[in-house]
């Protein structure tokens, strides 16, 4: 069984035999992976992890101490905490399983595969973690500059071990490759097996130098708050905390934002460019909120949330305590006229790219990209400035005073970097489009950019 967190791009998985089950690199909100236990009727006897995760702060310990689960962890992972650690070859009976470790070294030196068997040897699937993805492999830079060449030549041989040793028709799960900055390069598909990968996988189609410069040349900058990921993780993260923050009153949500705390608008990007309170940034809650925002927040500054329903704070503070943002300041939900407190709301106005466009025939527009490197690479706007978004707050000086467009690859990045932008002395314009339609309109130079800078090659978000 899969458990989805598509705002991080990975899967967990619950495997059983009717009686009890084994659960594989869990996030950290638990309930999900308890309820689906108690639904099917079974135990959690096992909690393993394929590594020491660097985007996500997992749940496994918290759900092994719960259910009374021997958690696993593989030779090597440097934590703090009572565990069983296993080494390759190293085998796990679990009432009708049978789990056999695997050493894959590559996305980190300690990482290990698990290949599910029945007790008869007849092999079902392999959690691959961050080694064998779909159409792609797990990211080698995560560890230290110094390994990542190592790592890559020792990915390549990873994966080639689990297509010499595994059958064509077992099933591959990995962790990472559903839009995770942990895969190297774009994953593609929802399902697959090892024969499947032997013919699309490049660590299996490609010579191993071939494969190691392709992984290198397409490794650029990760998340920011990865940095946090694995310390909590070798510590053992407390106990989640999804209990609702404390309400903030109109006065206090104003002497915050004054006090330069972060104070984040949940809503929707339009409703937040129609009128939010001075001062407060905007993360819509969708698929892309915990990234980007953990990708912008320094951790430890108080952070208060303004959302709409209590019910869209408790999905925030669920995405946020994956990524270790325990401590909420407070939260308020409402109307955001009555939250202003009688000061006025500030706004900006929302377009498309036929809009700019339009602008442009009557004179010369500031227009800035808050793309990655890698999408600019492919074609911009012609005469526009670039700043990636997770570069925005360190280089706002560089935008110009005045009127200044936003634009991205989906709309989503220039909303947050509109609400980083809008301030006394700018005049902001967020172009809320598909950059697809910048072409269509007219409007971009597909002149190649000089050299890469830090970003990363996803697809927009």
């Amino acid at each position: 069984m899969t458990i989805e967190t598509s705002s991080l791009g990975d899967r967990s998985y619950l495997a059983h035999d009717a009686e009890v089950a084994v659960v594989v690199d869990p996030q950290r909100d638990i309930d999900r992976v308890q309820a689906l236990a108690a639904e099917l009727g079974v135990r959690v006897s096992h909690v393993l992890e394929t590594h020491v995760h660097n985007d996500y702060v997992t749940g496994g310990l918290e759900l092994a101490q719960a259910t009374d689960a021997t958690y696993v962890l593989p030779a090597g992972s440097d934590v703090e905490f009572e565990h069983t650690s296993v080494a390759d070859g190293a085998v796990l009976e679990v009432g009708g399983m049978r789990v056999r470790v695997l050493h894959t070294p590559g996305h980190t030196h300690h990482h290990v595969s698990y290949v599910l068997a029945d007790t008869g040897g007849g092999v079902r699937a392999v959690f691959t973690g961050g080694s064998m993805l779909y159409g792609a492999t797990g990211r080698t830079d995560l560890v230290s500059p110094d390994d990542t060449v190592a790592l890559s030549h020792a990915q390549y041989r990873s994966v080639r071990r689990l297509a010499a040793e595994l059958p064509d028709e077992a099933a591959v799960m990995p962790t990472h490759g559903f839009g995770s900055f942990c895969s190297a390069t774009p994953t593609s598909g929802d399902a697959s097996t090892i024969g499947e990968q032997a013919r699309v996988n490049p660590a299996l189609t490609l010579a191993e130098q071939d494969y190691v410069d392709t992984l290198l040349a397409g490794l650029d900058a990760y998340p920011a708050y990865y940095a946090h990921m694995g310390p909590i993780n070798r510590r053992g993260a407390a106990p989640v905390d999804l209990s609702p923050p404390e309400p903030v009153e109109p006065a206090e949500l104003r002497r915050r934002i004054e006090a330069g705390e972060w104070v984040v608008d949940l809503r929707d990007r339009t409703a937040f460019a129609a009128g939010h309170l001075a001062g407060s940034l905007g993360f819509e809650l969708s698929i892309n909120f915990v990234t980007y925002l953990g990708w912008l927040y320094r951790y430890g500054t108080p952070l208060t949330l303004i959302g709409e329903t209590p019910e869209q704070v408790a999905e925030a503070r669920r995405e946020l305590v994956r990524i270790g943002i325990d401590e909420i300041a407070g939260a308020a939900t409402g109307d955001i006229e009555t939250l202003a407190d009688g000061r006025p709301l500030r706004s900006y106005p929302v377009t498309d790219f036929a809009g700019l466009a339009k602008a442009r025939e009557q004179g010369p527009v500031q227009v800035l990209d808050a793309r990655r490197n890698d999408e600019r690479a492919r074609g911009y706007v012609a005469g526009s400035q670039h700043i990636p978004l997770h570069e925005l707050a360190d280089r706002i000086d560089e935008v110009p005073r005045g009127e200044v467009w936003v634009y991205c690859g989906s709309g989503y990045r220039a909303s947050i970097a509109a609400s980083v932008l809008d301030g006394p002395g700018r005049h902001v314009v967020l172009i809320n489009d598909s950059y697809d339609a910048a072409n269509a309109a007219g409007l971009e130079d597909e002149r190649p950019t000089e050299g890469p800078s830090a970003s990363t090659r996803r697809s927009p978000r």
